[in-house]
């Protein structure tokens, strides 16, 4: 796809950017443009787009046979341009830092917030500065961050510390903190509700959704209200959240010290979004459950097998939690669902390596020898 380039001019003293969204070859608007009338867009806000939004609703070819369901579809946040829903907030967040003048971001993550921040720092010319949790970001994930130029400072602790460390450094200096404690990355987030309303012609009956440091889940409820608000869908589905059960501090009602998961991004023990979420959670009647390790790569591998998705192990769980209802009994027929998939697959490579091949070996370079291999001769 052809995404406009920018140029950097200077507007009343305000680093600004403006981009060439009316040149025929733009096919990405981005959601600044696309959805500017629904977010905190002001004149003075800088338009631009790496290409987030508009990611695929894609239909259910054999998972919901086993779900009994109406539909299911998967909305694929990983063809997001850093491969995960972190660049719609992302864009919004640092639009708005830049209207204010800031040259400095940063956030702390456990790889997904890292890698869209310091692809939106490195796009707008901003220092960004990642605090990450030694030995729990993702190798995928980390690489993306270097590869962007973050400065990067790796503390031995938690998420939950990093993110201290985050808040505690922004108040301090003229930086802009980008985690989802930012109402302006919840404002981003919503817009992917919008595009499975108009993708579906309404809402689904039952969202699913992981949930990590929690703000997603509220993101996409405020999505969902804001279109029944404006008549855009008839209904509001009922969210059903789910936290990895080693890092599920919702769930058992009290913060995690060492969350534990094989699902890196929802590795998380004290949810900054925790209060919201279950506000959300109670609002549309639904739940915020757990999923086991081996749940959700049951799930992970299910989803490449048969459906051709190839999503990071935490974005499985939300599939992981369907499943886990649908064989506890619970009747979906005539139900619309969506499976939100947060993430590539590729942000985790060592978990993929891990799957034991179909089909795998050595054989001559000759047609032969490889149709005997593969039982075509």
């Amino acid at each position: 796809m052809l995404v406009a380039c920018a140029e950097k001019f200077t507007i009343n003293g305000a680093f600004r950017l403006e981009n060439h969204n009316n040149s025929p070859n733009c096919m990405i608007n981005g959601i600044l443009k696309r959805y500017k009338e629904y977010l905190p867009i002001t004149g003075d806000t800088p338009i631009f787009t790496i290409g987030e939004g508009d990611t695929p609703l894609v239909e259910s070819a054999n998972i919901s046979d086993s779900i009994g369901c109406a539909s299911l579809h998967f909305k694929l946040e990983g063809c997001n341009p850093t491969g995960s829903f972190k660049d719609r907030g992302m864009v919004v967040a640092v639009a708005k830092a830049l209207e204010r003048g800031v040259k400095s971001i940063a956030c702390a993550s456990t790889g997904n917030t890292s890698a869209s921040a310091a692809a939106y720092g490195a796009y707008c010319g901003l220092k960004t500065t990642l605090i990450v949790p030694k030995g729990n970001v993702a190798r995928g994930k980390l690489a993306q961050a270097v590869a962007y130029g973050a400065h990067i400072a790796i503390v031995d602790g938690s998420f939950d510390k990093a993110l201290e460390i985050a808040r505690e450094l922004c108040l301090k200096h003229p930086i802009e903190l980008v985690n989802s404690v930012n109402p302006n990355r919840i404002e981003g987030q919503k817009t992917a509700a919008f595009e499975i309303v108009e993708d579906l012609g309404d809402a689904p009956d039952h969202l699913f959704i992981p949930v990590g440091n929690a703000g997603n889940i509220v993101a996409y409820w405020k999505g969902f209200v804001e279109s029944r608000r404006r008549e855009d869908c008839n209904k509001l589905p009922i969210l059903n959240g789910y936290q990895a059960e080693g890092a599920a501090p919702i769930v058992i009602g009290k913060p995690v010290d060492f969350p534990e998961t094989v699902a890196s991004a929802i590795r998380i023990g004290n949810p900054a979004s925790w209060a919201k979420a279950v506000s959300a959670r109670d609002e549309s009647g639904g739940i915020i459950d757990s999923v086991t390790d081996d749940e959700i790569l049951a799930a992970y591998r299910l989803l490449a097998s048969k459906e051709g998705v190839f999503c990071e192990p935490a974005s499985a769980a939300s599939v992981a939690g369907l499943l886990k209802q649908a064989k506890s009994g619970i009747d979906f027929s005539g139900k619309k669902i969506v499976c939100v998939l947060t993430g590539n697959g590729l942000k985790d490579p060592d978990i993929a390596n891990e799957i034991e091949p179909t089909s795998i070996g050595e054989y001559a370079a000759e047609l032969e020898s490889v149709e005997e291999a593969l039982s075509l001769a």
